[in-house]
């Protein structure tokens, strides 16, 4: 899937976080968008999944050469990152089962394989609200890459994770994204965003 940004700006107040933006972030691709704090990394990624209407310019989405309209979106991507909540009444399990209500898993993957896959088996009957912060960034991290979105947008995901965590992320995205596309914003931590091959600095 692919998006492109024509000259993208969003201002808060008589702010401009930023404005002017223009790029391609390819179909099958990896890509970064890459800033320090306050440059406008997320926001930018929350108008790439449709939930922020930009101040200027526009956006456009398409699939095969297709557009893809902002109402159609949702269907086509999945966004994982630290401030989205999980329903945490629910277990580890009960999370996966739920998210099959709304988007499908990569083929062949079953709701055991993501549990054994997550690394927290051991915990998989255990209310979320009892998992440490790297336990539910783990999850968030699993129900997006494998997904069957089209489009995986990825806010700081080594956020709260432990050197363990992060080469289990690491192994998760490149297993199984390859010929995906990816969009992944980091405050320039290259332990993020390990085989892109585009970035984009704000």
């Amino acid at each position: 899937m692919q998006a492109t940004l024509h000259n993208i700006g969003k201002q808060f107040g008589k702010k401009w976080i930023f404005k002017g933006l223009n790029f391609t972030f390819e179909t099958a691709q990896h890509s970064a968008i890459t800033g320090g704090n306050g440059s406008g990394k997320s926001t930018l990624l929350l108008m790439l999944a449709g939930y922020i209407t930009p101040t200027g310019g526009r956006i456009e989405w398409a699939k095969n050469g297709i557009s893809i309209t902002h109402h159609e979106l949702f269907a086509h991507i999945a966004l994982a990152s630290p401030y989205l909540e999980l329903i945490e009444e629910f277990s580890l399990e009960e999370m996966l089962l739920f998210q099959l209500k709304f988007k499908s898993y990569l083929a062949g993957i079953t709701v055991g394989q993501l549990v054994e896959l997550s690394g927290l088996a051991d915990s998989k009957n255990k209310p979320l609200k009892h998992f440490s912060s790297g336990m539910k960034q783990r999850v968030k991290l699993l129900l997006a890459i494998m997904s069957s979105a089209d489009l995986v947008l990825l806010d700081e995901p080594c956020s709260n994770l432990d050197k363990k965590a992060v080469e289990w992320y690491q192994n998760l995205k490149h297993n199984y994204g390859a010929n995906r596309s990816f969009i992944i914003c980091s405050n320039h931590n290259n332990t993020e965003y390990p085989e892109v091959e585009r970035i984009l600095s704000i």
